[in-house]
């Protein structure tokens, strides 16, 4: 899940840059709500892809030191 700040709309953007389509999924006018948003988010983008049987796309891992 990516979380990041906009200027423009003044809110928190989530993000899954493991799935395609839109670049943000949802968004929370503080940091707490676009995590629960976006694990809302997650959620029901992990049972659309299992309602139509695609599988879920392999994670992207990085490392940060």
């Amino acid at each position: 899940m990516i979380i990041q700040w906009s200027d423009e709309d003044d809110c928190f953007l989530v993000g899954f840059a493991d799935f395609p389509g839109q670049r943000w999924r949802t968004h929370g006018d503080t940091y707490e709500l676009a995590v629960v948003n976006g694990i809302e988010a997650l959620e029901s983008l992990i049972i659309a892809y299992e309602a139509v049987g695609d599988p879920l796309p392999e994670p992207t891992v990085s490392k940060i030191c």
